[in-house]
């Protein structure tokens, strides 16, 4: 087996691992944290919603006319 401590490279790519997994953590960890001091502020006001409703039959003179 080779000497681990002469692969150099081989510490290189697991620190590098390692301080990705640890931002990532620390990351979540600052975003949940945050997410839950903060209180939820509608960033507009809810207005009810109007809708039309037209009724055509088969017998009106609109529907004749497209078909």
């Amino acid at each position: 087996m080779s000497d681990w401590t002469s692969l150099w490279y081989v510490w290189l790519i697991l620190l590098t691992v390692f301080l990705l997994l640890l931002c990532g953590v620390s990351a979540s960890c600052v975003k949940f944290c945050c997410r839950k001091k903060r209180l939820p502020v509608e960033t507009f006001p809810r207005h009810p919603c109007e809708l039309a409703g037209i009724g055509i039959d088969s017998d009106s003179t609109a529907h004749s006319t497209v078909t």
